[in-house]
């Protein structure tokens, strides 16, 4: 069942606005991603992925991500876009979060920008943020988005929504 669009209030966007295919775009803010009490990742140069009826996905470069925590682990997923995803585990202070991370080595033409990223599941770290803002995680266990206060849906992921 489809739920009606939100209007989005003066400030935020709705994610019926967002494109598809879907755009990259730098990230209004700085991200944080936090696990065990360790920062992941910290970065003022993270990319977002706006795609219509999912919240923005951040894609943080290599260089602003503790790498040492993050092991590639097998299986992959293809996106109509992006293309190829890989997958990583997670492990900090013996403390493993599944496939909690993923990267496009070599992305479809138009999301080239994506090289040498990684994007965080915000629902398998302790912690995701924008800025100062703590995020919610999209619903659903396939969906990576990262839903802000200045993000409006409803979302894809949520209850119902299988067939979007």
């Amino acid at each position: 069942m489809f739920r009606r669009r939100i209007r989005p209030r003066p400030g935020q966007e709705s994610v019926w606005d967002y494109p598809r295919p879907p755009r990259v775009e730098p990230a209004p803010a700085p991200v944080r991603v936090v696990h065990n009490s360790v920062d992941l990742a910290n970065s003022e140069r993270a990319l977002r992925v706006l795609e219509t009826a999912s919240p923005p996905t951040f894609y943080i470069p290599r260089e602003d991500v503790a790498m040492k925590y993050l092991h590639e682990t097998t299986g992959h997923t293809v996106c109509e876009f992006k293309g190829v995803a890989s997958y990583f585990d997670l492990e900090v202070k013996a403390r493993v979060a599944s496939r909690a991370a993923w990267t496009y080595a070599s992305p479809k033409e138009g999301f080239e920008e994506l090289v040498d990223h990684i994007a965080f599941y915000a629902a398998r770290v302790d912690a995701a943020y924008v800025g100062d803002e703590k995020v919610t995680p999209q619903a659903g266990d396939f969906y990576g988005g990262w839903i802000t206060s200045n993000v409006v849906g409803p979302f894809k992921g949520d209850p119902g929504t299988l067939g979007w």
